[in-house]
């Protein structure tokens, strides 16, 4: 196994090996996916959340006052659309507070370069921490696209947080940015020709909303039988 940057955190949690085995598995229907999805976020978040700074707060308990902790930096989810989105509600658990900020990036399958599509960012920086949530660090070019535009906001620290990375992903995202931590669950084998994480567990979010490219897609997508429903609706829509 090649020597990873010391950015890249590979949880050795067991719950997270459990759970990424479940969501690796193709037999693994969407609703099942969506409730890993969202339990392996957690968990990535927690560990992905560890450094965060914190100022003293004096509390009144039932009993006396005493000198806790509060979180000192505002946090920004930034969930590249569609996949992160099955992210978002288990980092909202671990911080109610976090503001919520949506990129739409998608991948030009010719050329696999990112091409943004949506962006709403207001013009100034609103958070201090941003993490960034995408299932898959593929390529690594729409993470590190991601991240050029919150430095260009004003962002001043960014955290990747995916379930799988590929290490031709982590190469490109460390190497345009070796200042952001990379969190994830596993670093897979390899890219295949199409840009597909090896072994991977298919397309993440098409996984996660019951949707597929179509015929001769990856393993994870839909079985033949369903293609040939989709052959015949598309004929009777064209009919």
């Amino acid at each position: 196994m090649q020597q990873l940057a010391s950015n890249v955190h590979v949880s050795s949690h067991p719950l997270v090996a459990h759970k990424l085995s479940l969501l690796r598995d193709k037999s693994t229907e969407p609703k099942k996916f969506r409730e890993l999805v969202r339990e392996l976020s957690w968990l990535l978040g927690y560990e992905a959340m560890a450094d965060l700074s914190v100022v003293p707060r004096e509390i009144e308990t039932p009993l006396e006052l005493v000198t806790g902790s509060e979180l000192e930096p505002k946090v920004g989810l930034v969930p590249v659309l569609r996949a992160g989105l099955g992210m978002v509600d288990a980092m909202l658990e671990l911080m109610p507070s976090a503001e919520v900020w949506h990129i739409g990036l998608y991948r030009d399958e010719r050329t696999l370069k990112p091409v943004e599509y949506y962006n709403k960012l207001p013009d100034a920086a609103t958070v201090q921490v941003c993490l960034i949530l995408d299932p898959m660090l593929a390529t690594g070019g729409s993470s590190a696209a991601t991240v050029d535009i919150l430095k260009a906001w004003g962002a001043a620290r960014i955290k990747q947080v995916s379930l799988i990375a590929a290490p031709e992903g982590v190469a490109t995202l460390s190497g345009a940015h070796p200042d952001v931590d990379i969190h994830v669950a596993a670093v897979d084998s390899h890219l295949n020709e199409r840009g597909y994480i090896v072994p991977g567990l298919g397309d993440a979010g098409d996984r996660q909303f019951g949707t597929f490219a179509g015929p001769g897609s990856e393993p994870g997508h839909a079985d033949d039988e369903t293609a040939e429903v989709v052959r015949r609706l598309q004929r009777d829509l064209g009919a």
